[in-house]
Order: structure tokens, then sequence, then C-alpha cells
């Protein structure tokens, strides 16, 4: 069902061998859409590779709504054109931390300077949201948490699932924040008024790494 083709170092872990051929007999008996596509499913791993990997901004699940997921937690493909949610709430606080006005709804380039946009499950069925909760998503999470522990790195920790799976991760040894989910349930209980994105950034100064441009692309 996935082609692990191009997961690189990601896939020596031993979910790939052990875990996910058991998530791929549950989905096969799934009656309703699946989304991301299947493509897309591992994209957040394909794009950062674990070396590679700055700061991490885990969330809990895709979105179910057809169209929207592309793998990337938060990040809503460009042809999208229906409500942002959560995404739109993440762009509020972009403004208020950095004054930065981000248009671009894909965050692949967020990506591409070693961003890792991860849910803590990777699928979910159209129109049920932690619909896949059950299938073992998680144990590949762990063992991506764990894989990343060699060095410090940035934590953005949004909402109760992302914060109760990264609970071994080193306050000490990492910057880790963490904060409400940003979706419209939940943004104004503590997620805005954070400061995610200066924060980070002046973290991986301090470190003497460059920081992260968090607008739109083209400002690269």
């Amino acid at each position: 069902m996935f082609d692990l083709s191009r997961l690189g170092a990601w896939s020596d872990l031993p979910f790939f061998t052990q875990i996910l051929p058991g998530i791929e007999a549950a989905l096969s008996t799934e009656t309703r859409p699946v989304l991301p596509p299947a493509p897309l499913v591992f994209n957040a791993l394909e794009r950062v590779q674990p070396d590679d990997v700055r700061a991490v901004i885990l969330g809990q699940d895709p979105y179910h709504t057809p169209e929207k997921a592309d793998g990337l937690a938060f990040s809503i493909a460009e042809n999208f054109g229906g409500r942002l949610d959560s995404l739109g709430n993440i762009f509020k606080e972009l403004k208020n931390d950095l004054d930065i006005t981000r248009t671009r709804t894909q965050l692949d380039d967020w990506a591409d300077q070693g961003v890792l946009l991860l849910n803590t499950i990777l699928t979910v069925p159209k129109g049920c949201a932690k619909g896949h909760a059950s299938l073992g998503w998680q144990v590949l999470i762990d063992q991506v948490l764990d894989r990343l522990a060699d060095t410090p790195r940035a934590y953005l920790l949004w909402g109760g699932p992302a914060q109760k799976t990264a609970r071994r991760v080193d306050p000490d040894m990492n910057f880790k924040l963490e904060t409400p989910h940003p979706s419209p349930l939940s943004a104004h209980r503590g997620f805005f008024g954070t400061r995610p994105f200066s924060r980070t950034n002046a973290w991986l100064q301090g470190m003497g790494h460059r920081s992260i441009n968090w607008g739109d692309p083209e400002a690269l």
C-alpha cells in the first residue's frame, strides 16, 4: 500500500517492518476514504531526514476534510479552498509574534528548512477525527522522537496528544514548548500569545544555528 522508497534513513526504524504491515492490513478493510492519500502519508519524514531536523512541530491527526491534508502537520494543500481552521490561527499567532503575514497554506518550505511537521496519528477516515487513533501510528512517532534524541532540537507540542507523546523529550537539553492546540476549539485557551516562532528562532540562534523563515518562501 505504501511506497517506502523515499524514507531515507527513517526506513531503519523497526516500525516499518514490525508494525506497518498490520496497519496496512487494517487500512485495506477501511470502507471510508482515508486521508491523506497514500503517497502523502509519510510526507513529513520524506521531506526531512533525521540529521536535518532542527525543530519539530507535533500535532494530533490529519485534517479529515478531503483535499485538505498533505501529510505535513497543519499544512493545507494549495488547491484547497475551504476554511483554514487551525492553520488560520497559526497564521494569526505568526502575525502577532513576528509581524509576518503568511499567505501560502502549504508548509513544505518549513519542512525544507528542517522543521519536521508531524502528527501523532498519520491517517484519518474522511469526516472522523481520531478515527485511526488505535491503529498503532504512535509507535512510529515514539521511534522518531527516540531517533531525534541524539542532539538538542526545538519541540513545539501543540495539544494534549502531542504533549503526551513527547513526554520523554528532555526539556533541559531541548527547547520544549507545550501549548494548547491551535484549533478553533482551543486556541483561545492559551495558544495565542505563546510566541512559538520568535522563541524557536531565538533558541536556534543561541545554539549557533540559523533562524527559520516562517513567512512565505519567496522571502527566503
